[in-house]
């Protein structure tokens, strides 16, 4: 097999040559992007759980009754379960978007919404497609960082400063 060389005036070198400067140039937007769109991110599915959580406490009876009934998570009693799934879907939304202990909360919503799969016998494809969306976003999150629009970056540039 004949092995096939560029000469090095060519157009094709030329342009080998710049893809480097080409994807440096393309970088910078989008790190640019990076802490908007964590922002919007941590909005989306913390809006998603906080609503779900004022649903919760509007009715605390049925809520009560939806946990012994319906959900059923696992290895906790039903009326504990529906306090600490309705304070982690009041809570944890709240650190999330302010970015207090960001991969926390995102890491807390996680498992608040695998419980959520989980201690369903049946769930709607819409709902699990719902869920899924929310779970990937909360790891991109959780793995990749909550962005620099948060407290926790606030307060450790302030720690760098002392």
């Amino acid at each position: 097999m004949k092995k096939i060389t560029i000469p090095d005036g060519s157009v094709p070198a030329k342009l080998w040559l710049r893809l480097p400067v080409l994807w440096r140039w393309m970088e910078r937007p989008l790190d640019a992007l990076q802490s908007p769109l964590a922002l919007f991110g941590r909005y989306y599915v913390a809006q998603a759980f906080f609503l779900s959580g004022l649903t919760k406490l509007r009715d605390w009876d049925i809520t009560l009754a939806l946990f012994t009934d319906e959900y059923h998570v696992p290895l906790l009693p039903p009326e504990w379960a529906a306090y600490l799934g309705t304070a982690g879907e009041l809570g944890l939304p709240v650190l999330l978007v302010a970015g207090l202990g960001g991969r926390f909360a995102a890491l807390g919503l996680s498992v608040v919404n695998v419980v959520a799969v989980l201690s369903l016998s049946e769930i709607a494809p819409a709902a699990m497609q719902q869920h899924t969306s929310w779970g990937i976003v909360l790891a991109a999150l959780a793995v990749f960082g909550t962005g620099q629009w948060t407290i926790d970056n606030g307060l450790k540039r302030l720690s760098d400063k002392a």
